[in-house]
């Protein structure tokens, strides 16, 4: 297996075409990666922005240039010896009239060869929740009428620029007749004769026939663990792994399919054992991807967390959290908030997925002669569901494996001592059912139950923590992240070293990310932020300050102030994370600039919170108040503001900096696979999607990598426009390049500091054999730019060094950023990071 020595994604569409990304080949060759890293590239809807929503898996987009452009753009890669790594859909497409499968679901029901491919419950009409109103109320509002479909010529219902084919059987022989029915009760007695009912959007949380991705009902479930299903959509995939057009796959959200190891061990077969495998699958704390699966590893969320490690200052964050607390009103029972955001999900979001999982417990509980109360099975089914702490379990339709009844009992347990305790019989009935502990008769019911259990765990999970605990409690935005714990928790150097370890022994070639299309914010803005955690009482006296100068221009409504204090903090917070290092204040255009992006982050931030306002029922009134109150901070006009909010951001952006260095040289040379998101080898201040998802400036980049340097330039320009973290990027790059078996397979040593800035330092080694890297890094450097006396600082560091073990110690090293030789006894001082410079050295 060809294994990438670094990734670099692009996100296609939205302008991004492959003949554009194959004009960026010369510039990634230089940069120094190994693979493209594409965004889905297969038929997607028409106004899809970002490709998950396929519509033809065996068809490459026309509007990307089609098989034709894709052609080009491998050609190109292979001329640069560059390969192609393709992020791949299996879980979902798009429940859409431009599909055509189900499109011909929609005309045939059942009858329709592709009634098996979509994960559809076929014991009742399918539904199509495409409506702003029931059926009835669409009907009568003019809104539905019977007309030709434009494409076919067929009779199908109209509902604006939508046609839903009509059944042959419902209107054959009678085709003049059908088309001109006006009469509503012989439209709706038509409707009734379909083998699908339109219904409203607001219906689909509880009363939804076919599976959805997350509770995104545009996206319909396809069962891939079915062969025929597989050989249907991966035709083409397997095609162009086969034809070597393609290297690497990365499965998008394997937690969704009904068997993920059956899947990837089918995926492995087919496409063959040199090509790189990685699943988009997020860990919890301490979790590890199964052994037996036959791919290389994760795409990295798991990283951005083990980064927290090394960047926060685990010293002081509880008084980051008593300032937020004080702010608020109120201290936070994170516990409580998880719960409520679970029960919610559960309650509502999910209504109908957790309504079908109920009433197959409740048959399976009557064909074994359970004397077990409905309502006790609901009560135990939910509080299993709401207590379950990662996102699934990996049992099949025969089994759950020994790991799983492990953890499920162990939850069960829990479950069992909480406030909140079921009816033991109705939890271990529950129980029973997952771990197959039931008759044979119902050995098809339990099969059915543990794989819709555990599709549900995990958008349950990732709507409940990432998609509202992390918009609803804001203390610290760079910890809300995919991937992320939400209980408070620890943070030590000791720590990430362990992880390093452990991705070193468990995931050496899985992914190493620190930006991707789905983060909540750009890497930049998370390094800039974790250094609230430095000085949190500095923080504190700004955002008292902020919110006494904006004060008036917050609107009292009936349900409360908007923004409250809680709203607030985060908006200065974000803000904080988005703004550009050289934004100059009196830039009027940069102002605007910069709220049209903020102002979609807030409105989508409010909305997934869930608190005053929802996607499914907006509250105009306080969602305008609080745009008001955000267009005021970054108005010219508010120059008093916009003068304070700079100058009190500088520490915070020059530490920031040094952050985001940091983290770069980290993901660069510890265990895993780098991969550079687009124009992340630059700064990167990105909101969440879609903001993450803008094209970054590919000629400014071209043209800085064009610049002929051999030494790395730390001036002022270099570190706040990006240039330099370019530089760093593309040097250690070319040194993965050369170096593939040290980065892959060497040892991760960390290393100690002692003095009187050891715990500003982190320092770890790469040894493979004879070659061994040496990195020293700088960290938690606040106060460096607060107006500490640079003398002292300085001899703070040539009181700090760093002991080196036999293997590193009187040897010979070139220093990869400034190409300086050097030679080091039994220990290094640690000067340069006076200067915040990484050092990081080869032997030489």
């Amino acid at each position: 297996m060809s294994i990438p020595t670094a990734t670099y994604r692009i996100q296609f569409r939205n302008g991004m075409t492959f003949d554009r990304a194959a004009g960026l080949v010369p510039y990634l060759q230089r940069l120094g990666i190994s693979h493209l890293y594409a965004s889905p590239i297969f038929t997607a809807t028409a106004e899809s922005t970002h490709g998950y929503d396929v519509t033809n898996a065996n068809e490459i987009e026309p509007s990307l240039g089609g098989r034709e452009g894709f052609d080009r753009l491998v050609a190109a890669l292979k001329q640069a010896g560059l390969g192609l790594i393709l992020d791949i859909v299996p879980n979902h497409m798009a429940a859409s009239l431009e599909n055509d499968w189900w499109r011909d679901v929609i005309e045939k029901g059942e009858k329709s060869p592709y009634a098996r491919h979509f994960d559809i419950d076929w014991s009742r009409p399918l539904t199509l929740p495409f409506l702003g109103d029931t059926f009835e109320a669409a009907l009568d509002n003019n809104e539905i009428s019977i007309k030709r479909d434009p494409e076919t010529g067929k009779p199908a219902f109209a509902y604006f620029d939508n046609f839903y084919p009509l059944a042959a059987e419902s209107w054959q022989g009678r085709e003049e007749e059908v088309l001109k029915l006006t009469d509503k009760t012989a439209i709706l007695a038509l409707h009734a004769c379909q083998p699908w009912r339109l219904m409203s959007w607001r219906d689909a949380p509880r009363d939804l026939s076919y599976r959805r991705f997350f509770e995104i009902t545009g996206l319909a479930g396809v069962r891939v663990e079915d062969k025929e299903v597989f050989d249907d959509t991966h035709r083409l995939i397997l095609e162009l792994v086969r034809s070597g057009a393609v290297q690497g796959l990365r499965v998008d959200h394997v937690d969704g399919l009904a068997d993920p190891k059956g899947y990837l061990e089918r995926l492995r077969q087919e496409a063959g054992e040199a090509c790189y495998l990685t699943v988009e699958k997020i860990l919890g704390e301490d979790e590890q991807i199964p052994e037996d699966w036959p791919i290389s590893g994760t795409t990295g969320y798991e990283f951005i967390a083990a980064l927290s490690d090394a960047l926060v200052d685990g010293t002081k964050i509880s008084s980051l959290r008593r300032a937020y607390h004080e702010v608020i009103g109120k201290k936070v029972d994170m516990q409580a908030e998880l719960r409520a955001a679970k029960k919610l999900m559960v309650d509502r979001n999910f209504e109908g997925e957790f309504s079908r999982l109920l009433s197959i417990a409740v048959e399976i509980a009557a064909k074994e002669n359970k004397t077990l109360d409905p309502q006790q099975l609901h009560s135990a089914l939910r509080e299993l569901l709401i207590a379950f702490p990662v996102y699934r379990t990996y049992g099949t339709e025969n089994a759950l494996p020994p790991e799983g009844v492990e953890l499920l009992q162990n939850v069960a347990e829990q479950v069992k001592a909480g406030q909140y305790a079921p009816d033991p019989a109705a939890l271990a009935f529950i129980v029973d059912i997952l771990t197959g502990d039931v008759s044979k008769q119902v050995e098809a019911d339990t099969a059915t139950f543990r794989t819709r259990f555990q599709q549900l765990t995990g958008p349950l999970m990732a709507k409940s923590v990432e998609d509202t605990l992390f918009f609803r409690q804001n203390m610290e935005l760079a910890l809300n992240e995919v991937g992320a714990e939400p209980l408070p928790r620890a943070f030590s150097l000791q720590r990430f070293h362990e992880e390093m370890q452990t991705r070193l022994e468990r995931q050496p070639d899985g992914i190493s990310s620190t930006s991707t299309h789905d983060t909540k914010r750009g890497e930049d803005a998370r390094a800039r932020l974790y250094t609230l955690t430095e000085a949190p009482e500095r923080w504190a006296e700004c955002i008292a300050r902020w919110r006494k100068m904006n004060h008036e221009k917050v609107a009292l409504l009936e349900d409360g102030p908007a923004p409250k204090p809680a709203g607030e903090w985060m908006i200065y917070q974000a803000l904080a994370g988005a703004w550009p290092t050289t934004l100059d204040i009196k830039d009027a255009h940069g102002l605007k600039e910069l709220e049209e992006r903020f102002l979609a982050f807030v409105e989508k931030a409010l909305r997934e919170a869930k608190l005053r306002t929802d996607w499914a029922d907006t509250n105009d009134t306080f969602e305008e108040a609080v745009f008001d109150y955000t267009r005021h901070l970054l108005s010219p006009d508010n120059q008093a503001f916009l003068e304070d909010f700079s100058q009190a951001l500088q520490p915070f952006i020059h530490a920031g900096l040094v952050n985001s260095l940091t983290q770069t040289v980290i993901k660069l040379t510890a265990p895993g696979v780098p991969d550079i998101y687009q124009g992340s080898e630059g700064l990167n201040f990105s909101l969440v999607d879609p903001d993450n998802r803008r094209e970054p400036d590919f000629d400014v980049l071209q043209q800085w990598l064009n610049k002929d340097d051999d030494a790395v330039s730390f001036d002022s320009e270099s570190w706040l426009s990006g240039r330099l973290k370019q530089s760093v990027v593309a040097k250690l790059l070319h040194l993965r390049k050369l170096k593939p078996a040290l980065f892959r397979r060497g040892d991760y040593l960390p290393l100690a500091a002692t003095g009187s800035l050891e715990q500003q330092t982190v320092a770890f080694s790469r040894v493979d054999k004879s070659e061994a890297l040496v990195v020293i890094l700088p960290r938690l450097s606040f106060e460096a730019f607060e107006g500490n006396d640079a003398e002292t600082r300085h001899a703070g560091w040539q009181q700090t060094e760093i002991a080196l073990p036999d293997s590193l110690a009187n040897r010979g090293y070139r220093n990869i950023l400034t190409g300086e030789k050097l030679k080091f006894s039994e220990s290094i001082t640690l000067e340069e990071l006076a200067a915040h410079q990484p050092l990081i050295l080869i032997t030489d």
